[in-house]
């Protein structure tokens, strides 16, 4: 579980540049790798101690940065609450699927290597805000958080164990849509999670489901969409298809804001958008109410 919590790496300014003195003679570099990093909308030089302090939201424009997910579980839930299940099962190669010489299972090897993680979703039992809740998190550096089988039955046993404990589940989704790779298996899994949900529904317990950036095609279309309440990041792309594959469809052009999380909310997809300070809060205060504790 500790290999989820690794802190990634940051641009830094100088990493690639040695500074030279007016003799021509090359000196050390002009800061220490790690310490600045560039806003990917703004483009901004932030300083990283600042940044994490800040949640990991740009200080000048409020472009919100991607988290693993060991750091969404950090800044969600209540310190030392999460505890994981499901840890050892791991996805297959159910097609053979090869690509550019490549097998699927290598690189499954490779991914899970690189990031520590045995799929790209991640859940357990924790608590928010003192109220006990299971977490189920996408992690987008694994297969671009793409649902795959075992992503699938994860989600699903995540949903079970909600209603074993009886308990709210609390989804946060960032992924790519459907797993390619694995080919109808994963096609199966909007299904699946969807009718996970339905089993929560029946006992009368909250889906909370975040939308994190980006949260595209199947996973938008399933489960993430079901929930009692769907809330997402500023400024977060959301969407099913790519916009160029939609205009191409309905020879139109598309709005400049499009498939941002300001867009849906204004056209009715969502029910709210929080900023990522008042995101652990505002969750907390729903689980409280859904299940008659405030």
């Amino acid at each position: 579980m500790k290999e989820i919590f690794r802190r990634p790496r940051y641009f830094s300014i100088g990493q690639d540049k040695e500074r030279k003195d007016t003799r021509g003679q090359k000196t050390e570099r002009d800061f220490p790798d790690d310490i600045w990093t560039k806003c990917s909308r703004c483009n901004e030089l932030l300083y990283v101690r600042e940044l994490e302090n800040n949640l990991r939201v740009c200080q000048k424009c409020g472009y919100h940065f991607r988290l693993s997910s060991g750091e969404r579980i950090e800044h969600l839930t209540d310190p030392d609450t999460f505890a994981e299940e499901g840890e050892g099962i791991l996805p297959l190669d159910p097609i053979g699927f090869e690509s550019l010489g490549q097998r699927y299972g290598a690189r499954l090897e490779e991914t899970r290597a690189k990031t520590g993680l045995s799929d790209a979703l991640v859940y357990g039992t924790a608590r928010i805000e003192d109220v006990p809740a299971v977490v189920a998190v996408t992690d987008f550096r694994f297969f671009g958080g793409s649902m795959g089988s075992v992503y699938g039955e994860k989600l699903a046993r995540a949903a079970e164990l909600a209603v074993e404990r009886k308990a709210g589940l609390v989804t946060v989704s960032s992924s790519g849509g459907a797993r390619m790779q694995e080919g109808i298996f994963s096609l199966m899994q909007m299904a699946k999670t969807t009718a996970a949900m339905a089993g929560l529904s029946e006992a009368r317990l909250p889906h909370i489901s975040i939308m994190a950036d980006p949260c595209t095609g199947g996973v938008t279309a399933s489960y993430a969409s079901s929930a009692d309440v769907v809330i997402s990041e500023p400024g977060a792309l959301i969407g099913f298809a790519g916009p160029r594959v939609i205009e191409q469809t309905i020879k139109q052009k598309l709005p400049p804001d499009f498939q941002t999380a300001e867009f849906l909310l204004k056209h009715g997809m969502l029910d709210m958008v929080v900023p990522r300070r008042e995101l652990k809060l505002t969750v907390g205060r729903l689980l409280r109410l859904y299940q008659g504790q405030a």
